[in-house]
């Protein structure tokens, strides 16, 4: 049998290409015989610059900057010459991942750190930017970013806005000489959320990033002054756009302060991974991220792949660290979690070799897996 092996990342313990790899030896000690083809994701987050550059043959490169509470930090972006195509991921920037657990509160954090990145792919002449917006730490619209590129934010008396909780203040905002980076930046974005609202950055991820429910009108209020700022001084309207409020508004930051545009994350790397062929040739494909819940059938890499193969009659088998869809979901011909084999704890101190094991497992019962 041809399997496809095409996880995501398990978020804080494996990336995707060790995640795929760990499956992989699983299935070859349960079923020797299968052929395997290890693809890992992504949807823009966490491990995007090292599945689209490693799509693309891109070279490492990098530079310095800060993260989002502004400590030092050398960061890494993908260079691709034959294109002049530059891959950047936020995440390896400004991600939560990089800050110390309950450490920085999100009103100390900001995308200041993203524009040095941009300014180092700008100066190795590239014209195209791939940009992954997923996995950040901050809330401030791309406040940051904005001001690292030469925007400058003033209020009633003409005074530059140096925090972005100091939005509330702001009247007035100043173009610097230079706005567009790239003939083409795109940002790779796994949600669907505008800026504002119910289901805007704020009230959905903020609680996520450490605000408490009584700062989120806040936070909310700031991002919204920003908006209706930019509305009057720019007539732009991309608060409203799905996928603006992508990172804590950084979505929309790059399309008003950068010039860019969204794209799905999934679709992107979909199209350079030339998924569709690969999947003609499955019989069967595997897939799996740290969590596999209900956001995973909002959008996110995992779920899409799941709804690729139902849509082709295609087996898909979910592997997780975690598995919270309800068992009559039909999105996976079957979920199995680290945690119906060993404890979360040991799963976390051992990832690699557990997720083998269960692949192993999974294996051994094909195929003997029915639909949940």
């Amino acid at each position: 049998m041809n399997v496809l092996i095409a996880p995501d990342k398990f978020k804080g313990t494996l990336t995707a290409r060790a995640a795929a790899e760990a499956i992989a030896t699983g299935w070859r000690q349960g079923r020797p015989g299968d052929s395997l083809t290890l693809l890992p994701i992504s949807d823009g987050g966490d491990g995007f610059g090292d599945v689209l550059g490693g799509l693309l043959g891109a070279k490492v490169q990098t530079v310095r900057t800060v993260d989002a509470a502004h400590r030092p930090c050398r960061a890494r972006w993908w260079w691709d010459p034959k294109t002049r195509t530059a891959i950047i991921e936020s995440a390896s920037v400004i991600g939560l991942a990089m800050l110390p657990l309950d450490r920085f509160h999100p009103f100390a954090l900001d995308t200041w750190g993203l524009g040095a990145v941009l300014e180092a792919a700008a100066a190795q002449g590239a014209k195209g930017c791939l940009i992954g917006i997923g996995g950040s730490a901050t809330n401030d619209g791309g406040f940051g970013l904005a001001r690292a590129l030469g925007w400058e934010f003033l209020d009633q008396q003409g005074q530059a806005l140096v925090e972005w909780t100091d939005l509330q203040r702001l009247v007035h905002i100043r173009r610097p000489r230079r706005v567009g980076w790239f003939r083409d930046l795109v940002i790779a974005v796994d949600v669907q959320n505008p800026l504002l609202g119910p289901r805007g950055a704020t009230r959905v991820y903020g609680p996520q990033k450490g605000l408490r429910s009584k700062e989120l009108p806040v936070a909310e209020g700031c991002l919204r002054r920003l908006a209706r700022i930019v509305e009057k001084e720019t007539g732009q309207t991309f608060s409203r756009m799905p996928g603006a409020g992508a990172a804590g508004g950084l979505g929309f930051g790059l399309m008003v302060f950068a010039g860019a545009r969204l794209e799905a994350g999934f679709e992107m790397f979909a199209r350079r991974a030339g998924l569709e062929r690969r999947l003609r040739e499955a019989g069967l494909v595997i897939t799996g991220e740290g969590a596999i819940d209900r956001s995973t059938l909002m959008g996110k890499g995992v779920g899409e792949i799941a709804r690729v193969c139902g849509r082709r009659e295609i087996p898909c088998l979910g592997l997780a660290g975690i598995v919270k869809l309800p068992p009559r979901s039909k999105a996976f011909t079957r979920l199995l979690a680290l945690g119906e084999i060993t404890s979360l704890e040991e799963a976390h101190r051992r990832p690699g070799f557990w997720l083998t094991r269960l692949a192993r497992q999974a294996a051994l019962d094909w195929p003997g897996i029915s639909t949940v």
